[in-house]
């Protein structure tokens, strides 16, 4: 990293990006109270996931979490669908297989979208679905993308507004207003 001067914090661990992170998840979680029957848990983990140390970090991070969240939703679905066509009732053993050529298919697919970072969310959105869905996996599915993609926009957004630079200048300009207060009253 060019020329990255961290901002020490009181408290060991907890710093700038430690506390977007937090606000992201907050703010995330806040959103979901306006949309009724839904739970915030995936969001809130898009947005952990999408906050990295700058933009450029966060836009990475966050896209490995969506790109592979879309990849891994949409694969998921097929291979349930497949699944289910194969034998109705669902089978375990047929999951298996399946789940090993959807983990192949869906690193083939993020290498060649040149998107490695992907097949980690992408793998365990594959699980959850072919091994941990309930019946209404297409609208399941669908609801994991849409909520991992709110929670990297908080995420990206709360990084924009509080960048490194724009706190940093914020901190010295309030640090100064406070020196030329202290110096008037002395």
């Amino acid at each position: 990293m060019k020329d990255h001067k961290p901002v020490h914090a009181p408290i060991p661990g907890l710093g700038l990006r430690s506390l977007k992170t937090a606000l992201a998840v907050m703010l995330t979680a806040v959103l979901y109270l306006f949309l009724p029957g839904r739970n915030p848990t995936f969001a809130c983990i898009g947005a952990v996931f999408g906050l990295g140390s700058d933009m450029e970090n966060s836009r990475l991070s966050g896209g490995n979490r969506f790109f592979g969240t879309i990849i891994g939703g949409f694969l998921g679905m097929g291979l349930y669908a497949a699944e289910h066509f194969i034998a109705p009732a669902g089978s375990y053993l047929l999951r298996l297989p399946l789940a090993f050529i959807g983990t192949i298919i869906l690193i083939m697919a993020c290498v060649l979208c040149r998107w490695p970072g992907g097949v980690q969310p992408g793998g365990v959105v594959l699980c959850i679905i072919l091994f941990n869905t309930p019946p209404n996996h297409m609208s399941y599915a669908f609801a994991r993308m849409l909520d991992t993609g709110i929670g990297v926009a908080v995420a990206l957004f709360v990084n924009y507004l509080f960048s490194r630079t724009r706190l940093e200048h914020w901190m010295h300009s309030a640090a100064g207003t406070e020196e030329g207060q202290t110096a008037e009253n002395g």
